[in-house]
């Protein structure tokens, strides 16, 4: 006799796959059990197609609506929901897209997907409290170096090899009909976080990309910064931590346990930035 977890998860596969199930294991009085599965399993698919469709509205447009159906319905067989929050189901169509043979024409297309979910998910992180520039101003200038930043739970970095910000403004209702976009023209160094309400998509310096990256790997100030210099001397430390400051990319900061001579101080001292308590 089949236990109530053996039942259950045999008919959880069933509702997931095409896979055949015990008559035995469901009985349903006076109803025929292949129909009700069939009714469990439509409603499955029916939801995470939604699901992607509201993660991939882009993708959606570019591939047709009826070519989207089936890309969804490989990608719900591959990638079956193992939340029970929806909002986290299809994270993996970047990776699928770049296997799937039927997009292998259209290469842009998943960094567009890499671009859609971190949209998706920027909408859906958490909320973090601004940042008090007076905690700032109580730290001295020698113990810059030992900062390790927090960035807004929102924030994805993307560098691209298309340029999929172009193509996603194209594609928005607020967009003109006219447009023109080389796909050979480049790829994109580009920043996606929520500020208050809005998802934002900024294009941003190949050096802000590589210092945000640093300090997004818990990586110390001083270090990421010392990186970022020595791939990109033009790198002006104290105005990227202005600007990033002041629209809510950082977030928080705790301190290292490192001394000037390993963390590089004279960096900081050079960049006059010192922050007035409020």
């Amino acid at each position: 006799m089949n236990t109530l977890a053996n039942t259950l998860g045999q008919f959880s596969a069933v509702i997931r796959t095409c896979a055949e199930f015990e008559q035995d294991a469901l009985v349903c009085p006076n109803y025929p059990a292949q129909r009700g599965v069939g009714v469990y399993r439509n409603n499955y698919r029916g939801n995470l197609h939604d699901t992607l469709a509201g993660a991939y509205p882009v993708i959606r447009q570019l591939v047709g609506e009826e070519f989207f159906r089936l890309l969804a319905k490989r990608f719900i067989e591959q990638h079956p929901s193992r939340s029970g929050n929806l909002h986290r189901y299809g994270g993996e169509m970047a990776e699928f897209l770049a296997h799937f043979e039927n997009t292998r024409h259209l290469a842009y297309l998943p960094d567009m997907a890499r671009l859609e979910w971190a949209y998706h998910r920027a909408y859906f992180a958490d909320d973090a409290a601004r940042f008090d520039l007076t905690r700032l101003a109580s730290v001295p200038p020698e113990s810059y170096a030992g900062l390790r930043w927090q960035l807004h739970p929102s924030c994805t970095l993307l560098a691209t090899a298309f340029p999929v910000a172009a193509i996603w403004r194209a594609h928005q209702e607020s967009a003109g009909a006219d447009f023109n976009i080389d796909l050979d023209s480049g790829g994109d160094n580009l920043l996606v976080y929520r500020n208050g309400l809005s998802v934002n998509i900024i294009d941003i310096p190949a050096a802000s990309l590589h210092w945000l990256e640093q300090l997004r790997q818990d990586i110390g100030m001083g270090a990421a910064t010392e990186s970022t210099l020595a791939a990109y001397p033009e790198f002006d430390l104290g105005t990227a931590l202005q600007h990033w400051l002041a629209n809510g990319v950082l977030v928080d900061f705790e301190t290292l346990n490192a001394t000037p001579a390993q963390a590089g101080v004279q960096l900081f001292n050079d960049t006059g930035f010192r922050p007035a308590p409020e």
